[in-house]
């Protein structure tokens, strides 16, 4: 067998790169042709960063973490409750959150605040979303139309 006729095969039995198999057969190749799904990636990740961002203020509970989210987004990024948990959680146990119960309104609340390493994090993660921010405006004014 050639070995054009070798790989070609090769690649339709989906063994090469996913990233380069194009036959049709792969589920998430027309999920990226969906809004949502970059929106939704794009604010899973802001959030993490609007996290420490609210908490580098001040200590807060879960709750009122992410209306302050919800607030400084106007709704753009704000976790949900089953999103923000279990990254609060994350933060915990790498040591870039401290977490003490206490009442607040005759509740039992966690409140959360960043350590040192917290602050720290804050930092970098800011400025690689700035990074970021002006690489996107940058490649949005050099976008042509198709």
């Amino acid at each position: 067998m050639p070995l054009n006729a070798f790989l070609l095969l090769y690649t339709l039995k989906g063994n090469a790169c996913r990233g380069y198999v194009t036959y049709g057969g792969d589920p998430m190749s027309e999920e990226y042709l969906q809004r949502s799904y970059w929106v939704g990636l794009i604010k899973m990740s802001l959030s993490r960063l609007f996290i420490l961002r609210v908490l580098y203020e001040e200590p807060l509970h879960g709750y009122e973490i992410s209306k302050r989210i919800d607030v400084i987004t106007k709704g753009c990024c704000a976790p949900t409750e089953g999103a923000l948990y279990p990254v609060l959680r994350e933060f915990a146990e790498g040591g870039y959150l401290n977490c003490r119960a206490q009442v607040v309104d005759g509740r039992q609340r966690k409140i959360y605040s960043l350590t040192k390493k917290g602050v720290k994090a804050y930092r970098v993660a800011l400025e690689a979303w700035q990074e970021s921010a002006k690489a996107l405006l940058k490649a949005k004014k050099s976008l042509h139309p198709v």
